[in-house]
């Protein structure tokens, strides 16, 4: 029987980064990936048509260049390289010139301020307290629960502006929006960077959100990895088998042994791998302590908080293969790398409001990324790899145009109609877009988990954003941290603080938890052993 100190479940880029931390830190390490290739929810792909390459999850990554997790792991040493497309984002309006967000704040402030004086320097304001404090907030958010050096940090950096920071974690978008700003296009690039999340414009977290990712945009940019997302992947393989780390594909566990309170063994179908020191999970919380875990085994107050366990949205991503550019009929979202599609503030309510009662929405907001525009490579010359994702009910419940009959699901005839709902919004945007499409390739809520099991129907963010299910309430309230009920397994996915993104947060906290509670163990067996002698 194979032996280890440590074996990571799940080979996404948790646990990759887990596999890294722990193995640096001299740990024989073994990553068991159920999938073919290892990333989880960064991989590329050829689905809509050969020689256009479709990222098949997650597309930018703006946490993951600013992230200090994964800046430390030094992946440009192993092959990783960035790429910008000309502007981060567009936000096209209906009969106007569409919003757009520049690397340089200076060149957004001076759009926004040209169509409403006085925005232009509310949005710098804005901007230069991201400045000040936004590497503080993310040092803090990444960190275990309570965020003692991140907090430390965060009031240095902020210059004791904590009050403010606290603002924004419990204000919604709008409100942050309406405060600051006349026009409504400093909201439109705000709330439609938090609407990444499946949070409403009206409720908290939204406006700190919007304000990491209009900050990111700013600071960082919406970078994308030359050749693709599985390029990225591959930088966090490399670097965690330069480590030292083993990472088995086609490895799916069936379930993880408990011997006297401690995680201990780990099953798969070829057979049972002891774990001397730890077990990280770099799974959904659900997939850990319902199918993994012997019931038995957790208390019934932690039955209970995890019944109240919230899935996020599902999702519906489109990938396209475009013959030439995409006809925008607004010249300046052509160079975007992202595009959001939404008429104004009050109908991304609207969409939320739906999602919210479990309604399809009628005009779903979308969010689209132009990947050949981002890196050349994606795509033969003149043509563009296009795909655009929007969030749908886990339940649906009823439709806000009445032409969807599923329920349940997203699946099978109201998938295609809603895909088609999709084509429509961008067609009326891009005229000619549809006659333009060579190939296409659809992922549904239940492709979308067929194809990583950690995305359970849909849900891209290893459970609900909103302001209850984060911090000391992620993923069951009383945690806050990677530690479990089972001593020595730690859950290191987007289902354990600081929750999704592409940051590797997650799995570094669970690794260097499990390294702490060794080096206790250890220093108590010492201690015992010293004692009866």
């Amino acid at each position: 029987m194979r032996e280890v100190d440590a074996v990571v479940v799940g080979g996404g880029h948790n646990g990759l980064v887990a596999a890294s931390i722990l193995a640096d830190a001299g740990w024989d390490v073994v990553v068991l990936e159920a999938a073919d290739v290892p990333g989880g929810a960064i991989r590329s792909d050829e689905v809509a048509a050969p020689g256009f390459v479709t990222d098949m999850f997650s597309a930018f990554y703006p946490m993951s260049a600013a992230s200090p997790v994964l800046t430390s792991l030094g992946l440009e040493d192993h092959g990783l390289r960035w790429t910008h497309a000309p502007t981060v984002l567009a936000h096209p309006r209906p009969g106007r010139p569409a919003v757009v967000m520049h690397r340089d704040p200076e060149a957004t402030a001076g759009e926004l301020d040209a169509e409403h004086p006085g925005d232009g320097d509310a949005w710098l304001d804005l901007q230069h307290f991201w400045e000040r404090a936004g590497v503080g907030v993310l040092h803090s958010l990444l960190s275990p629960f309570p965020p003692i050096r991140g907090g430390v940090r965060l009031a240095a950096s902020a210059r004791l502006e904590l009050l403010e920071v606290a603002r924004l974690l419990v204000m919604p978008v709008r409100r942050l929006a309406e405060e600051r700003f006349g026009g409504d296009g400093p909201g439109l690039l705000l709330a439609g960077n938090a609407l990444h999340g499946d949070v409403t414009p009206e409720s908290a977290p939204s406006a700190m959100l919007a304000w990491i990712l209009c900050g990111l945009g700013q600071s960082v940019g919406f970078p994308v990895p030359v050749g693709g997302a599985g390029e990225l992947a591959g930088a966090l393989v490399r670097r965690a088998e330069a480590a030292g780390a083993e990472i088995r594909c086609r490895s799916k566990v069936e379930r993880i042994e408990v011997r006297d309170g401690r995680a201990s063994m780990v099953h798969t179908a070829d057979g049972p791998i002891r774990a001397r020191r730890a077990v990280v999970a770099a799974c959904d919380a659900e997939i850990l302590y319902q199918r993994l875990l012997a019931p038995e085994v957790l208390d019934d107050a932690f039955r209970v908080g995890l019944r109240r366990f919230q899935r996020a949205s599902g999702t519906v991503k489109v990938n396209w293969a475009v013959d030439g550019a995409v006809p925008w009929s607004d010249h300046r979202v052509v160079g975007a790398g992202t595009v959001h599609v939404a008429d104004s503030l009050d109908e991304l309510t609207r969409t939320a409001t739906s999602l919210s009662i479990g309604e399809v929405p009628a005009d779903p907001f979308l969010l689209v990324g132009q990947m050949s525009t981002a890196d050349p490579t994606r795509s033969p010359s003149g043509t563009e790899s296009l795909w655009a994702y929007t969030h749908v009910p886990q339940e649906i419940r009823s439709d806000a145009r009445g032409e969807i009959t599923t329920h349940g699901r997203l699946e099978g005839e109201g998938l295609d109609a809603f895909v088609e709902r999709m084509t429509d919004r961008i067609e009326r945007l891009a005229p000619g877009f549809r006659d333009r499409v060579v190939g296409r390739h659809v992922q549904g809520p239940n492709d979308l988990e067929a194809a990583n099991a950690s995305l359970v129907g849909g849900d891209i963010s290893g459970g609900t954003t909103q302001i209850h299910q984060q911090l000391i309430f992620r993923p069951v309230p009383g945690l806050g941290r990677s530690e479990t009920p089972v001593r020595g397994l730690f859950l290191g996915s987007a289902s354990a603080h600081p929750g999704g993104s592409v940051h590797g947060g997650s799995g570094a906290n669970a690794a260097r938890a499990a390294l702490w509670h060794d080096r206790r163990r250890r220093a108590a067996g010492w201690v015992r052993r010293r004692i009866t002698r």
